[in-house]
């Protein structure tokens, strides 16, 4: 057995994912290609629904609140 093994590094096309960089590499990952959007929104959901889940929920947020105010 050779103890110089090399270590690995991230290649040029694919920087390496941290804590911060994670989602945007997930993002990345579901929603790049030519798969039509709802196909891309599912493959995500199904990855990460925690994530899917939070944005849902701010979404429906944002948007009882623009049609609260829009009784005046």
């Amino acid at each position: 057995m050779n103890d110089m093994t090399p270590i690995p590094t991230p290649s040029a096309n694919k920087p390496a994912s941290n804590g911060k960089t994670a989602l945007t590499d997930a993002f990345r990952e579901h929603f790049s290609g030519d798969a039509p959007l709802t196909e891309k929104a599912k493959s995500f959901a199904k990855a990460r629904p925690w994530t899917s889940a939070a944005f849902l929920g701010v979404a429906a947020i944002g948007l009882l609140q623009t049609l609260r105010g829009a009784r005046r």
